[in-house]
């Protein structure tokens, strides 16, 4: 990393400027650059309004280097790039309008061009560079100023750090950077990265259990939930959470209004049935999200954050659109502190899956950046849940750093393996899809255990209601198993046969491979290599198929 220089865009004045240069009569940029990492402070010579600065610095590229990209949010595909790849961003076919804007509604086309050239890529928060085994990581040890994005050039042989400030208007000296720089073996850089961050242990190191969505989505009911809750009596040893997923609720947002039709005892029993059997009560909730036709939506509209234009700002697509409640509206905190308080403490759940939460920070606002924005969330989140544990979803990772116990690291799998149409098409970087699933549980896998418990989605065993041969069950099941710490199904444990139970017991216990490295091989495969008690295996799959030898690696008798 040689040559440093800064690119500052911003306004003074009612003017427009970019700035090749770390001072001039506006600014002045402080900054120290060691071989451990790089901070950066802007003093101010007027009123600025920032957008977006710069570090930029030349870099060797070996041709056998690889670039991780790790996506905006738990969602985003996240994998390692070679100079021959190319990044995917959201389909030609949203043309810039309304499609557009739906396909990049959880994304970060809103500050983030997508590289258009193979060996172009960019990384959110932190990345590594892999030459073998020995790599180069380069991470941001905050996002409270606004969110790091790193790019590579292997074309032009350039690095460069990425601070996204839109929307800050300062007068006095803003902290920039605090970025970490560590080399060394895998495991050894990701140690070092996170204690100096300063991050503890999770509270939980491992969680095996139920959800709901995958089988029915919002069609559930206290029937439903109750029969798949006896249905795991046989695994029982092996289970200890169960979740019930979005559904039980009339309308997104109003969290608190009982479904009499659908749970008619309401949804304190439900958690005192799940409590038992022993298990620890999980519910699902997206609580910064209002559906338009919810009650809370129509009742205070003006608790919802505006765009530019003064309008309503979609943050969700799913369920005929919804909006998002401000947290800088000091009524939609107090409701949103409100329904916490009933549903941790008075209907006495342990777990609340949180999710879509990007929501809250897909503009700036209130003179904060978007980074700051969102780690001001995930700040109040921890305080509306006092100890209860939090499962984070649709969140920015780095921003959940701290915050979350545990965390989704992929999109949602799908009811089909080789994925839908909008698969084919490449919508976004966030669309349901099991093979992407798996991708990022195996390229996320430091994140496991140094950030939170890594929650790579649901597998399934069960026979109906899905579309997954008995290979693609057992290598999804066997993917989560070694690489993540959060185990789900989402089946109706009645359906599956006297062998399944085998399966469902091994992929919810704590794994004790060690994954020395992981690899594309091709655009379809991936080679793992395992150490079990000091024996070398050898784990390969073909992600367009699902065909793979996880069977005989983690010895699956069925």
């Amino acid at each position: 990393m040689k040559n440093p220089r800064f690119t500052v865009s911003y306004a003074c004045d009612g003017q427009d400027y970019t700035i090749y240069a770390a001072q001039n009569t506006h600014y002045v940029i402080e900054h120290e650059i060691t071989e451990r990492g790089v901070t950066a402070r802007l003093l101010p010579r007027a009123r600025l309004t920032l957008k977006r600065i710069d570090l930029t610095f030349d870099y060797d590229f070996k041709p056998e280097d690889l670039f991780f990209g790790n996506g905006y949010q738990a969602w985003t595909t996240t994998r390692e790039y070679g100079r021959k790849d190319q990044m995917k961003g959201i389909t030609k076919l949203a043309a810039p309008g309304f499609l557009h804007m739906l396909a990049s509604t959880s994304g970060d086309a809103r500050f983030v061009k997508t590289p258009k050239a193979p060996g172009e890529f960019y990384s959110h928060t932190y990345t590594y560079i892999k030459n073998r085994n020995d790599l180069l990581l380069i991470g941001s040890l905050t996002e409270r100023q606004g969110f790091t994005v790193i790019y590579a050039d292997m074309n032009k042989g350039t690095l460069t750090i990425s601070k996204d400030v839109e929307g800050v208007t300062i007068t006095e000296p803003y902290d920039l950077m605090d970025i970490a720089i560590e080399r060394g073996g895998y495991d050894e850089v990701f140690d070092a990265y996170f204690k100096r961050m300063g991050l503890s242990a999770p509270r939980i190191r491992h969680m095996s259990g139920y959800t709901s969505w995958y089988n029915y989505f919002q069609k559930i009911n206290e029937k439903i939930i109750l029969r798949d809750l006896d249905a795991l009596d046989r695994a029982k040893d092996s289970v200890s959470i169960f979740q019930v997923d979005d559904g039980y609720e009339t309308f997104v947002g109003d969290w608190l209004d009982h479904n009499g039709e659908r749970f008619p005892l309401g949804m304190d029993y439900i958690a005192k049935k799940i409590h038992e059997k022993g298990y620890m009560a999980g519910i699902w909730m997206a609580p910064f999200s209002v559906q338009r036709t919810s009650r809370t939506y129509k009742e205070h509209p003006d608790w919802v954050i505006r765009d530019r234009r003064g309008l309503p700002m979609l943050g969700v697509v799913a369920w005929g659109g919804a909006y998002t409640l401000d947290i800088y509206n000091d009524d939609a905190r107090a409701y949103i502190k409100s329904f916490f308080n009933v549903v941790l403490n008075q209907w006495n759940y342990d777990m609340v899956k949180l999710d879509f939460l990007y929501s809250q920070c897909m503009e700036p606002r209130n003179n904060k950046s978007r980074g700051t924005i969102m780690c001001e969330a995930m700040e109040f989140l921890r305080e509306c849940c006092g100890d209860k544990l939090i499962l984070g979803c649709g969140v920015p990772l780095g921003a959940a750093f701290g915050y979350v116990d545990a965390c989704r690291i992929s999109c949602d799998v799908d009811l089909k393996f080789a994925g839908k149409i909008y698969n084919k098409l490449h919508v976004n970087n966030e669309v349901p899809s099991a093979r992407n699933a798996i991708n990022n549980a195996i390229f996320r896998r430091h994140l496991n255990g140094r950030a939170f418990c890594n929650d790579p989605d649901v597998f399934f065993l069960r026979y109906s209601n899905l579309e997954f041969n008995i290979e693609q069950k057992l290598l999804l099941a066997g993917v989560n198993h070694i690489f993540g710490d959060v185990l789900f199904v989402s089946d109706n444990a009645e359906e599956y046969a006297n062998s399944d139970w085998a399966v469902l017991k091994k992929a919810f216990s704590e794994s004790d491979l060690k994954v020395v490295s992981a690899d594309y091989i091709s655009d379809d495969r991936i080679l793992v290599v395992l150490e079990d008690q000091g024996e070398e295996k050898t784990l390969h799959m073909d992600l367009s198929t699902g065909e793979s030898n996880i069977k005989e690696i983690l010895r699956f008798e069925r």
